[in-house]
């Protein structure tokens, strides 16, 4: 057995280890080198800082945010969800779609997710086909003119994609039954890494069940891909305390409580969709479609139409 009376005496302060050379490696360069310090007291800071210049080089490090993520603009909500109505696509009604209000959303849209805001979009059917209203219609049952109106949605969705892809947005289409030929299976996973990598993603076919509206559909994505809001674009201005078109004398309202919704029956969304919201605490931003710049504002956090279930101070919403 080999003795030694001084590690300083019998051993170097800097030892070299080579291991065998594997198949793959070919070169010299390829071979690696392990530096093991000595208890020797000559051994100085450049071995430590060896050290640590392997550490900077080869190990990645996980969960910290990136000098230009520190310099992006603080933003009112991160991740968002537009409820886009049927009715709001339909434009002046002359046809079906219009696709001047498809080109407005789109460009909009743009405007923000070129910001670093994930958007996405639940698509209501009724400019093509309203379950509720056709219901009784020759003998047609209710559950399946839902499902009439479901694949109306999709139709709205698919023409939307388009849109956005028209201008360079990059979009995907997901419904909640299988449709795979034209659209992706709703799943929420890859939702959310849609959102995360830039894509738009586009809600098709309501919850895929019968007797549930597009805006219980937008308030359940909402809560899955964990949105911090739902906007709800429709052909008004807001809220009213009674229905402008019938009453010249109504007053748009600024802001509202869930209770308020439930207790006054107002027709903004239906009691499922907003009692989900409720529950999840998700405020609701109603404005209007056909103002331009008001998608870009809301889905800013910027003072438009009326916020449900929030706080708005002098300049922006603020939800508490």
């Amino acid at each position: 057995m080999l003795s030694l009376s001084s590690p300083s005496q019998c051993l170097p302060s800097i030892l070299f280890f080579k291991p065998w050379k594997t198949s793959m490696a070919n070169s010299q360069n390829s071979r690696l080198k392990f530096v093991v310090n000595s208890a020797s007291s000559d051994v100085g800071s450049s071995s430590s800082s060896d050290f640590t210049s392997l550490r900077q080089v080869h190990m990645p490090t996980f969960g910290l945010s990136s000098n230009e993520d520190a310099h992006k603009p603080p933003h009112k909500w991160q991740r968002v969800l537009l409820k886009v109505s049927g009715e709001a696509l339909a434009g002046d009604n002359a046809q079906n779609i219009d696709p001047k209000v498809t080109m407005s959303i789109a460009r909009e849209v743009a405007s923000v997710t070129r910001l670093g805001i994930e958007v996405a979009i639940v698509v209501g059917g009724g400019n093509i086909f309203r379950g509720s209203t056709w219901a009784g219609c020759s003998g047609l049952d209710r559950s399946s003119a839902d499902y009439i109106g479901m694949m109306a949605t999709v139709m709205n969705a698919i023409f939307l994609q388009a849109t956005m892809e028209s201008i360079g947005i990059p979009t995907r289409v997901q419904t909640a039954f299988r449709m795979s030929e034209v659209a992706e299976p709703y799943i929420r996973r890859r939702a959310i890494r849609h959102l995360e990598k830039g894509r738009v993603v586009i809600f098709a076919a309501g919850t895929g069940n019968p007797f549930f509206t597009t805006d219980t559909a937008a308030a359940l994505r909402c809560a899955e891909i964990n949105a911090e809001v739902v906007l709800k674009a429709t052909n008004v201005d807001g809220v009213y305390d009674k229905d402008p078109r019938q009453n010249l004398d109504a007053q748009l309202l600024d802001t509202l409580s869930y209770q308020d919704v439930t207790s006054k029956e107002l027709s903004v969304m239906d009691m499922t969709a907003i009692t989900l919201c409720q529950e999840n605490n998700i405020p609701v931003v109603v404005f209007n479609l056909n103002k331009e710049g008001n998608i870009s504002k809301a889905i800013q956090g910027e003072r438009v139409g009326t916020i449900i279930g929030g706080h708005r101070n002098s300049a922006t919403a603020k939800i508490i």
